[in-house]
């Protein structure tokens, strides 16, 4: 004991100085970047992450979540020889076996902003095996293969930009002309869309309307609706058309929630008494039975709400995820699922209690790019990227 030490009342030797346990020897220091060592300079994404892993606070979280990325992509199962045949479902690579089926979710914002190019070359690559989007998530990535959105400031005033015709997403601006231009486009598709649906009915007759059949009626959901989207843009700047392309489904439950819904609503008194009909049912027992087939579920979910519980609850279905890498802002206090951390998710059983999770509390448009370029970017021209899901 010191000299100060013996001189100090015990309570402040009790309150203030007390000893410390031995450390375990598995803790880790925190240790930052030293951009004086040579080394430091022009790292590539992996080389940086890796070192975030230490830093503490959410550059650690960002190191956690690419780790799991990593893991969930690398996981390999049996080879379907291996397999009995009613085995032989979920998502299969080229080579024959096993591997995570990815569920990727994202909010409109994310693809108003410039992410949308990062999504999509997820997409392009078969990198996930399904999609939850927004209506916004849907319509803005059409709109963009129309006329761009441009890049404004989150402190213009909304009375300003409402006289000028201009909409404003935090500091992005779409004028309304672009919403015309999307509504030139889709009412032509969406008068298509009725045809075939009235066709269909004429051509099946009443049996088409009856449940106890297992013929499917309306004949569209909202992600078959996303495909013909996709097919119809024919764009390679769009999400939706490699969607299309690679028989990646995209889930939109909400699918009226946005310009779409307008579109939809308008084009009701066009086509009156035939209205266009969407099947939402069909729709959840397809997410449902891809979540039950997956050998492995990894979740990757951008932002809140809809998107994120959707994936969420899929994943219910097979008594939880074994990856979970959350992206968000939300914050739990108010009870949100949005803001809800993943170890809420495993008292639902979305998220197995033994499952790889994390939840890094930032902006997707700062952190998703950084662990895009460590993990799935990482050496692509060497990696087999093609997957199917059977």
């Amino acid at each position: 004991m010191s000299y100060v030490t013996e001189k100090l009342p015990s309570v402040l030797n009790d309150a203030v100085l007390k000893h410390s346990e031995p450390v375990p020897e598995d803790f880790v220091k925190v240790k930052g970047i030293d951009y004086s060592n040579p080394n430091a300079m022009d790292m590539r994404a992996s080389d940086l992450i890796n070192a975030m892993k230490t830093m503490g606070f959410q550059a650690s979280s960002v190191g956690k979540a690419c780790d799991i990325i990593t893991e969930m992509r690398a996981w390999k199962g049996k080879h379907v020889d291996e397999l009995e045949e009613h085995e032989r479902q979920g998502t299969i690579d080229d080579d024959g076996y096993q591997r995570t089926t990815i569920f990727m979710g994202y909010t409109s914002n994310l693809i108003s902003s410039g992410l949308r190019d990062t999504l999509r070359y997820l997409v392009q690559h078969k990198m996930v095996n399904a999609v939850v989007a927004t209506a916004g998530g849907i319509e803005e990535d059409l709109i963009k293969c129309l006329a761009p959105t441009y890049v404004g400031d989150f402190s213009l005033k909304g009375s300003m930009l409402r006289e000028k015709g201009m909409n404003r997403i935090g500091n992005l601006l779409v004028p309304n002309d672009n919403y015309c231009k999307f509504e030139e486009w889709i009412v032509p598709i969406l008068d298509t869309l009725l045809q075939e649906q009235e066709a269909y009915i004429a051509e099946k007759g009443q049996q088409c309307l009856d449940a106890n059949t297992d013929i499917t009626s309306p004949i569209w959901t909202p992600s078959k609706l996303c495909d013909r989207f996709g097919k119809e843009i024919n764009d390679e700047s769009s999400v939706l058309y490699w969607a299309h392309k690679n028989k990646i489904p995209v889930f939109c439950p909400a699918l009226t929630d946005g310009s779409i819904g307008d579109m939809l609503f308008f084009h009701t008194f066009k086509s009156s008494p035939q209205q266009l009909r969407l099947d939402i049912v069909a729709d959840i027992r397809r997410i449902n039975t891809m979540a039950m087939q997956a050998s492995k579920a990894g979740m990757i979910i951008l932002g809140g709400g809809l998107i994120k519980h959707h994936i969420a609850n899929a994943c219910l279905m097979r008594n939880g995820a074994e990856y979970a890498v959350y992206i968000n802002t939300g914050q739990e206090f108010d009870g949100s699922d949005a803001g809800a951390n993943p170890d809420e998710a495993v008292s639902w059983g979305k998220i197995k209690a033994e499952a790889k999770s994390v939840k890094v509390c930032a902006d997707a448009t700062v952190v998703f790019p950084l662990l895009v370029a460590a993990t799935f970017a990482k050496g692509q021209e060497t990696q087999n990227d093609s997957m199917i899901c059977e």
